[in-house]
Protein backbone atom coordinates (compact mmCIF):
# COMPACT_ATOMS: atom_id res chain seq x y z
CA UNK A 1 0.00 0.00 0.00
CA UNK A 2 1.17 3.49 -0.72
CA UNK A 3 1.40 6.45 1.62
CA UNK A 4 -1.40 8.32 -0.15
CA UNK A 5 -3.73 5.32 -0.15
CA UNK A 6 -3.32 4.83 3.59
CA UNK A 7 -3.95 8.52 4.22
CA UNK A 8 -7.11 8.35 2.09
CA UNK A 9 -8.22 5.37 4.17
CA UNK A 10 -7.54 7.31 7.38
CA UNK A 11 -9.40 10.35 6.06
CA UNK A 12 -12.33 8.17 5.02
CA UNK A 13 -12.53 6.59 8.47
CA UNK A 14 -12.34 9.99 10.13
CA UNK A 15 -14.99 11.55 7.87
CA UNK A 16 -17.34 8.59 8.28
CA UNK A 17 -16.97 8.82 12.05
CA UNK A 18 -17.51 12.58 12.00
CA UNK A 19 -20.69 12.18 9.98
CA UNK A 20 -21.90 9.44 12.32
CA UNK A 21 -21.14 11.46 15.44
CA UNK A 22 -22.84 14.61 14.16
CA UNK A 23 -25.90 13.06 12.53
CA UNK A 24 -27.07 10.61 15.20
CA UNK A 25 -29.06 11.14 18.39
CA UNK A 26 -28.38 7.77 19.98
CA UNK A 27 -25.57 7.96 22.52
CA UNK A 28 -24.19 4.59 21.42
CA UNK A 29 -24.10 5.64 17.75
CA UNK A 30 -22.30 8.87 18.66
CA UNK A 31 -19.73 6.86 20.58
CA UNK A 32 -19.29 4.55 17.57
CA UNK A 33 -18.65 7.61 15.40
CA UNK A 34 -16.04 8.84 17.85
CA UNK A 35 -14.45 5.38 17.78
CA UNK A 36 -14.18 5.56 13.98
CA UNK A 37 -12.65 9.02 14.19
CA UNK A 38 -10.00 7.85 16.64
CA UNK A 39 -9.36 4.81 14.44
CA UNK A 40 -8.73 7.12 11.49
CA UNK A 41 -6.23 9.13 13.54
CA UNK A 42 -4.45 5.94 14.58
CA UNK A 43 -4.25 4.72 10.99
CA UNK A 44 -2.80 8.09 9.92
CA UNK A 45 -0.27 8.01 12.77
CA UNK A 46 0.76 4.47 11.85
CA UNK A 47 1.09 5.50 8.22
CA UNK A 48 3.31 8.45 9.07
CA UNK A 49 5.42 6.32 11.37
CA UNK A 50 5.82 3.51 8.83
CA UNK A 51 6.78 5.71 5.90
CA UNK A 52 8.71 8.52 7.60
CA UNK A 53 10.61 6.92 10.50
CA UNK A 54 10.22 3.12 10.55
CA UNK A 55 13.34 2.61 12.64
CA UNK A 56 12.16 4.88 15.48
CA UNK A 57 10.40 3.03 18.28
CA UNK A 58 8.70 6.19 19.53
CA UNK A 59 6.10 5.91 16.74
CA UNK A 60 5.08 2.47 17.95
CA UNK A 61 4.79 3.72 21.52
CA UNK A 62 2.54 6.60 20.48
CA UNK A 63 0.30 4.29 18.46
CA UNK A 64 -0.01 1.77 21.30
CA UNK A 65 -0.76 4.59 23.75
CA UNK A 66 -3.48 5.90 21.42
CA UNK A 67 -5.06 2.43 21.11
CA UNK A 68 -5.01 1.99 24.91
CA UNK A 69 -6.53 5.46 25.40
CA UNK A 70 -9.22 4.62 22.85
CA UNK A 71 -10.09 1.38 24.64
CA UNK A 72 -10.26 3.05 28.05
CA UNK A 73 -12.36 5.91 26.69
CA UNK A 74 -14.84 3.53 25.12
CA UNK A 75 -15.07 1.36 28.24
CA UNK A 76 -15.77 4.38 30.44
CA UNK A 77 -18.21 5.84 27.92
CA UNK A 78 -20.22 2.64 27.60
CA UNK A 79 -20.19 2.27 31.40
CA UNK A 80 -21.61 5.77 31.86
CA UNK A 81 -24.16 5.18 29.09
CA UNK A 82 -25.27 1.91 30.69
CA UNK A 83 -25.58 3.58 34.10
CA UNK A 84 -27.66 6.44 32.66
CA UNK A 85 -29.91 4.00 30.81
CA UNK A 86 -30.45 1.82 33.88
CA UNK A 87 -31.19 4.80 36.13
CA UNK A 88 -33.47 6.86 33.88
CA UNK A 89 -34.15 4.81 30.69
CA UNK A 90 -32.42 7.52 28.64
CA UNK A 91 -30.76 6.49 25.37
CA UNK A 92 -30.96 9.64 23.23
CA UNK A 93 -28.94 12.83 23.56
CA UNK A 94 -31.96 15.14 23.70
CA UNK A 95 -33.40 13.04 26.55
CA UNK A 96 -30.08 13.14 28.40
CA UNK A 97 -30.26 16.94 28.42
CA UNK A 98 -32.97 16.66 31.10
CA UNK A 99 -30.48 15.07 33.53
CA UNK A 100 -29.10 18.49 34.50
CA UNK A 101 -31.71 19.19 37.15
Amino acid sequence: MTFELLLVLAAGLFCTGLFGALSQQSIVMIMMGIELMIGGVIVAAACFWHFLAPSAASGQVIIVAAVVAMAVEMAVGFGVTTAIYRARQVDMTDMAEELKG
